[in-house]
């Protein structure tokens, strides 16, 4: 979620305080401002939620948006920045299982999960173009979490919707018009 791009704006924003530099690995660039981490079901239906500047380590906000969610029974995938035991033990401790793929420098375990992956990515596409989740326009940091909620409500109120009309999933087609 980036909020500047000059240092100008960066000197002179509201979000000064709150927003950090950070690297964004999908654009292999450094930005300003905050990472957005959510925890969807397997249809899309947004679960949690965790906005944070930019430097934040992600460990840690995995670890407090997990801690929040009741796993009992439940698989949570995740990606191979979440690799090492901590993780494994948090979401066994809070009755789930964890899966992620496989590192090249490590034992073959569970695959690479590609097409798991391009689902994942799927929802986040959705959210970043079809809901201008990275077009933002906010100003503030109340704003932003609030257009951030906004985003994730849309997505949850389309998945939901889709149910009920025995339609599943998270399409927007039918109101992209």
């Amino acid at each position: 979620m980036p909020c500047g791009q000059s240092r100008q704006t960066v000197k002179r924003s509201e979000f000064a305080g709150h927003a950090a530099y950070g690297y964004c690995a999908a654009h292999s660039r450094h930005f300003w401002g905050f990472k957005l981490y959510l925890l969807c079901a397997s249809d899309g239906m947004p679960i949690a939620f965790e906005l944070v500047p930019a430097n934040v380590p992600e460990r840690e906000v995995v670890a407090g948006m997990l801690e929040g969610v009741d796993l009992d029974g439940y698989t949570v995938i995740g990606d191979k920045g979440l690799s090492g035991a901590a993780i494994e033990e948090l979401v066994a401790a809070l009755g789930g299982a964890f899966l992620r793929p496989d590192r090249r420098d490590e034992a073959p375990r569970h695959g690479n999960f590609g097409g798991v992956r391009q689902w994942i990515e799927a929802i986040f596409d959705q959210l970043k173009d079809q809901l201008s989740l990275e077009r933002h326009g906010a100003h503030t940091i109340g704003g932003l979490r609030a257009r951030v909620a906004q985003r994730l409500l849309a997505l949850g109120a389309c998945v939901w919707h889709n149910w009920e009309i025995s339609e599943p999933g998270r399409s927007l087609i039918a109101y992209d018009h």
